[in-house]
């Protein structure tokens, strides 16, 4: 077997066995298969798929490739969530506080900002102090204390997918559903966790821009759980607008915190309190979904998930002073304020155009080693549906750098579209598929 006739019969639409693909991967990792050879076999499955059983010897060997968390010292089921990225999708934030209130451990890895679409790393590390990560010791202590842990992928948490995702995003092979689906379950799966809620993001904000790509997505990482023994609830969600109103790495944590006092968008919280019911159920902490809605509703408004969240960042080194007073995080020096300048309906809030334009404020990455400023980003006043009257304020531009504004600004004038009659409205959850 050579690396060359692996990505021949990649090439020429072959089905890889498994023993082909720990191949490939090993020597990858090994460093006897070069990373031309590796770009050249990503965009042969990128045009030509890969069947389930391919997926799931890739998802597998990836996971295998480097250490797996030992979490049996942590009591209960360990139940996570993952988003495929969206604008303003700052609902793990909320999620991982409110199911370690109702008694579910969360060991919750999380990314940095890709694209237009924003990273929770970046969120939390906007919070003074927060450090993103936590040793093995460390996560095992802080999931025993806190009952979860917000952290980055480890070194030794599938490596394999480490270094083929730096390949995919310089080779034009992100969007391919099999690699989608082994990059994020190798992580998640070497975590330890008795089971998964993933929300699969649908619209111009996500990377998945339709409906049917979504559906075979959440198919695929659906299958892949199964035969991995991984319970999964996988919600399909809409992204064509923000989900709630900041999009910004500190004004997406002055939301949540918001949430967790009980002011937020309807969006957000029904999003959200949706996906913190599927991991206690998982976690058994309820024996049904509306049982686990109401505990963690419950948990909200009697502070419980505020106090975790508290202690959360405290157990990982940050300011828990936020919580209760959110003027310590990062803020812009200034706001612009951009106003409709007709009357009528939103009809459109484009959610990549927003997230493009909180990149050029320098809310995120066009380079690994672009610095990102946690103060700057959007806050939308008005959505989809929503009647507006000239000179009502669209949104506020939060920012430090003239010439970033006037970028951002081009990009937020066509991402706002009125009308004189309300466009259909779109549902938040297209679909829920269970595994």
């Amino acid at each position: 077997m050579t690396a060359r006739e692996v990505i021949q019969k990649k090439r020429d639409r072959g089905e890889l066995t498994a023993d082909e693909i720990a191949f490939f991967i090993r020597g990858y990792l090994s460093s006897e298969i070069a990373d031309y050879q590796v770009s050249a076999w990503l965009m042969a499955i990128y045009l030509n798929g890969m069947t389930s059983q391919e997926t799931l010897a890739l998802t597998r060997v990836m996971r295998n490739s480097g250490k797996i968390l030992d979490l049996s010292s942590v009591a209960g089921k360990k139940i996570d969530k993952h988003s495929t990225g969206g604008v303003g999708d700052k609902t793990s934030l909320v999620v991982a506080p409110v199911a370690a209130a109702c008694g579910v451990a969360d060991p919750m890895i999380a990314g940095r900002a890709l694209g237009h679409t924003g990273g929770t790393l970046d969120k939390l590390e906007s919070i003074p102090g927060f450090n993103p990560r936590p040793s093995p010791g460390q996560i095992v202590k802080i999931l025993k204390n806190a009952g979860a842990v917000l952290m980055g992928q480890t070194k030794d948490l599938a490596p394999a997918d480490r270094r083929i995702y730096a390949l995919r995003d310089v080779t034009a092979t992100v969007e391919s559903i099999p690699l989608i689906t082994a990059s994020i379950l190798s992580k998640k799966l070497a975590e330890g966790i008795d089971g998964l809620v993933m929300d699969v993001k649908a619209g111009s904000g996500a990377f998945m821009p339709n409906l049917r790509m979504a559906s075979a997505l959440a198919r695929s990482i659906v299958d892949v759980c199964r035969s991995m023994k991984t319970k999964t609830v996988v919600l399909i969600t809409d992204m064509e607008q923000p989900l709630g109103r900041a999009v910004g790495n500190a004004l997406e944590i002055r939301e949540c915190i918001d949430f967790l006092h009980g002011k937020t968008p309807d969006d957000l919280e029904t999003l959200s309190m949706a996906l913190a019911a599927h991991m206690v159920r998982l976690g058994g902490r309820a024996k049904s979904l509306e049982a686990a809605s109401r505990l963690a509703y419950e948990e909200v408004s009697k502070g419980g998930a505020a106090k975790k969240f508290r202690e959360i960042i405290r157990a990982q080194g940050g300011n828990d002073g936020v919580v209760d007073d959110p003027d310590l995080l990062p803020k812009a020096a200034h706001i612009h304020v951009f106003r409709a300048t007709v009357e009528g309906f939103v009809t459109r809030c484009d959610a990549k155009l927003l997230g493009l334009a909180c990149n050029a404020l320098g809310a995120g990455r066009n380079r690994v080693d672009d610095v990102i400023d946690p103060a700057v980003g959007l806050y939308v006043e008005k959505k989809l549906g929503d009647r507006v009257r000239r000179g009502d304020v669209l949104c506020q531009v939060h920012w430090n750098d003239q010439k970033r504004l006037r970028k951002a600004i081009t990009l937020i004038e066509p991402a706002f579209e009125i009308q004189s009659r309300p466009a259909p409205s779109r549902p938040l959850i297209h679909a829920v598929l269970e595994g």
